[in-house]
């Protein structure tokens, strides 16, 4: 031991302040354990609230604020152009921030959860040592690994600071309002924030590998989305990859291979959004018994176990879907689990939103997960045209759909395309979680006019009582 250097103990450490870390330091406190939570950020929060979901929310509700105005002139109501503020956008950002990282802060303190900035370097499966830190190591019976993920740059490049070649993080930062941008992926960041820029002015030219955007989502619930985005976006060009990038003082010369007539081009600036991965290096995890697999998530078990009985994982830093709302419950399971409680991740319906506008939300099987899986499966969808109030907002592009067991009509997904999908999706994650049938959902009384008649409707289409669409003999 070195002379002067502070050592802590602790029952818990959690490496990671994001929702997985917090809500398993918030959740292990509330049980009662001692807890210590580092970071190298001096606020918890972690990429979903200072680089990701909450910055990109704060950005897109104004973005559709825009959307709406220009929409209103047809509905007789014109607010003339928008007069955009760059600074004024960033403070509003900075100010919803600053409220939920404080907030955070006060949670900590008022649980007695020690918030320690500095990075953790396991030593052995019991210390972990911590650089640019004011204590130097800290010794604990359990550790949560909950350091999240990183953003994949483009190969050759780096997210530089001051530079034009972007990550998400980079683009929320509003720099500025390029003329043009292009964005590199087809995937929920890329369209949300290429939305973002697009309500502000710049010209979007966005490419993507695959055939499709959002590759993996049932094609229908993206069909509303694509053709609205195609009147929105400069140009939407699929099954075209980019061959290269090279920056310079006044822009990103681009080479493009596949669909585009202009294979060389010149962007402003250039959004990367190919993916995301773990952060799970650097961290002295050989000194210890946790496991990575070959793209390096950490190995674990239904109980957010590694194979080191001592250390746990969650969130993006151990695979699976990237959602924030997905680490929080691995967070909680894996405090209840060190606490001694009998907790597993046992989940049927995981909801995903894309915040686009349309938004697209699903949760449960999808049909392409059931052709994949030869799963025999019965769908119906309610079209958006024959809501109330979907026209009544002018949004009838949207359809809800259900999917269901053949036999027994139990709820096993359902996908939602339209307006405010991102509080829909929830009654659809209860119908699968409850194993409930449709006719459940059916006889479930909706309020009219809302749009959450739609999935009543829906799940009276397999019963042959729908009543505002013709149903099938």
């Amino acid at each position: 031991m070195v002379m002067g250097e502070l050592i802590q103990e602790a029952e818990l450490l959690v490496i990671g302040s994001g929702p997985g870390g917090y809500a398993a330091a918030f959740r292990a406190a509330d049980l009662g354990l001692d807890v210590i939570m580092v970071d190298t950020a001096p606020r918890p929060g972690g990429v979903c609230l200072f680089e990701g979901c909450i910055p990109s929310k704060a950005f897109l509700y104004l973005a559709e604020l825009i959307q709406d105005a220009d929409k209103a002139a047809s509905m007789g109501i014109s607010f003339g152009k928008p007069q955009i503020d760059l600074e004024g956008l960033r403070s509003w950002k900075s100010q919803v921030v600053d409220k939920m990282a404080d907030g955070l802060v006060s949670l900590s303190k008022r649980r007695g959860v020690q918030l320690i900035q500095g990075r953790a370097e396991f030593e052995s499966s019991d210390t972990v040592r911590l650089h640019d830190a004011e204590v130097s190591r800290i010794k604990f019976r359990h550790a949560i690994l909950a350091t999240g993920s990183r953003p994949i740059p483009f190969p050759g490049t780096d997210f530089k600071a001051a530079g034009r070649i972007m990550s998400s993080a980079g683009a929320l930062s509003l720099k500025d309002i390029p003329r043009r941008l292009l964005v590199v992926g087809g995937g929920y960041v890329g369209l949300e924030l290429g939305t973002v820029y697009a309500a502000l002015g710049s010209q979007i030219t966005l490419v993507e590998t695959m055939d499709r955007l959002l590759p993996g989502v049932d094609q229908d619930l993206v069909e509303p989305l694509h053709r609205k985005l195609k009147s929105v976006f400069g140009g939407i060009h699929l099954q075209t990859k980019v061959a290269s990038l090279v920056e310079h003082d006044n822009g990103v010369n681009v080479k493009l291979e596949g669909d585009i007539d202009s294979p060389q081009q010149t962007f402003d600036r250039v959004l990367v959004a190919i993916g995301r991965r773990p952060a799970s290096h650097n961290l002295g995890l050989e000194k210890t018994g946790v496991k990575l697999d070959d793209k390096g998530f950490v190995i674990i078990d239904e109980q957010m176990r590694t194979p080191d009985e001592k250390i746990f994982a969650v969130g993006d830093v151990a695979g699976g879907m990237m959602l924030a709302h997905k680490a929080t419950r691995e967070g909680k399971i894996a405090a209840e689990v060190i606490a001694g409680q009998p907790s597993a991740f046992d989940v049927r319906a995981i909801p995903a939103v894309v915040y686009t506008d349309p938004q697209v939300a699903w949760c449960g099987l999808t049909e392409e997960d059931a052709r994949r899986k030869k799963q025999a499966v019965k769908v119906q969808r309610f079209p958006w045209k024959f809501s109330g109030r979907a026209t009544t907002m002018g949004a009838p592009e949207g359809l809800t759909k259900i999917i269901v067991e053949p036999e027994t009509l139990r709820i096993l997904g359902v996908g939602i395309a339209g307006r405010d999908t991102e509080g829909l999706i929830s009654e659809g994650v209860l119908a699968v979680e409850m194993g409930a049938l449709a006719e459940d959902l059916a006889l479930s009384i909706h309020p009219h006019p809302t749009l959450s008649e739609t999935e009543g409707e829906a799940a009276e289409i397999f019963l042959g009582s729908a009543t505002h669409i013709l149903n099938k003999k």
